[in-house]
């Protein structure tokens, strides 16, 4: 069913080349739609393969992107020019997936962690039309005391490049020590974050869940009770304030973040399956056109 993944590059708004991997379904296979991912702070899409590799499996095609100054697209190690620049990357890419995609096809976002908090933060501004949105432990809220938001604050005033450690304990990822062992082997992974991007995930949380209530996306929220990384009560304020005819909120109790990593990750894809197929009908769409310049094909 699924074709060999695909790395091009995509120049963006802002002129830098940001890495985007497709893994489109073979010619022909019926297609419930179109998966952006959107992967998490210090970390690369290379390491959703095996979600991309499900998600082809239940049909649909899937891309996703390193984001600016991740992996293997362009920035110093976790940096961050703009205060909008993940935004602005986002609806670009966004772009240039439906001049790509078959229009009869939903596009659905899927976001981790900060992956998580930028997509819903672009659907809260209704920058793009997305038709459905995944939040997997989304940071919504870090945690941060009233001291450290000030020091944030302050520091992303006068020096708002400045790059310190990111805080992530690797040992928190998973319960699995195979995913933890490997990401801390990983060369595209790093633990830089600058006060800007500090910045941006303090303040872009709030406003999310102050916008919950007027949400009307269809959206899927699964949130880990043992989150050491983002506070789990981001997502319940987001899900408690957000209208329930849109969004679907599911905790895992005993997981920690990663929650596609867990050594129990069978129920977290059991609900995403069921979310998915449920809503998204597949389509055939027939035999697959040439490809566009940069490597995507151009329906998926």
């Amino acid at each position: 069913m699924t074709s060999d993944s695909t790395l091009s590059h995509f120049a963006s708004a802002h002129g830098d080349a940001l890495a985007l991997h497709d893994w489109p379904l073979s010619a022909g296979w019926p297609t419930r739609g179109v998966v952006l991912l959107v992967h998490g702070l210090g970390e690369h899409v290379g390491r959703y393969m095996h979600v991309a590799d499900r998600l082809n499996q239940w049909g649909f095609s899937v891309r996703g992107y390193d984001q600016y100054g991740h992996g293997e697209s362009a920035g110093i190690r976790g940096e961050l020019p703009t205060d909008d620049q993940l935004l602005t990357d986002l609806a670009a890419v966004i772009d240039d997936t439906r001049i790509r995609m078959d229009d009869r096809l939903p596009l659905i976002l899927l976001g981790h962690s900060l992956g998580g908090l930028v997509a819903a933060r672009l659907v809260s501004l209704k920058l793009r039309r997305v038709d459905a949105l995944v939040l997997s432990s989304p940071s919504l809220d870090v945690g941060m005391t009233v001291v450290q938001k000030a020091l944030t604050a302050s520091l992303y005033r006068v020096a708002p490049q400045a790059r310190v450690a990111n805080g992530v304990d690797a040992r928190f990822l998973s319960h699995d020590h195979a995913v933890v062992d490997a990401y801390r082997d990983d060369p595209l992974v790093h633990d830089r974050i600058s006060a800007r991007l500090a910045h941006f995930i303090a303040t872009a949380g709030p406003a999310v869940i102050k916008r919950a209530p007027r949400w009307k996306v269809p959206t899927l929220l699964l949130y880990a009770g043992q989150d050491r990384l983002v506070r789990a009560a981001g997502s319940r304020a987001f899900a408690s304030a957000a209208p329930a005819e849109w969004v679907t909120a599911q905790d895992f109790p005993m997981h920690y973040h990663e929650l596609f990593n867990e050594l129990e990750s069978a129920p977290v894809f059991e609900a995403l399956h069921d979310w998915l197929v449920s809503r998204f009908p597949p389509i055939v769409l027939g035999e697959a056109s040439e490809p566009m310049p940069g490597g995507a094909p151009s329906h998926f």
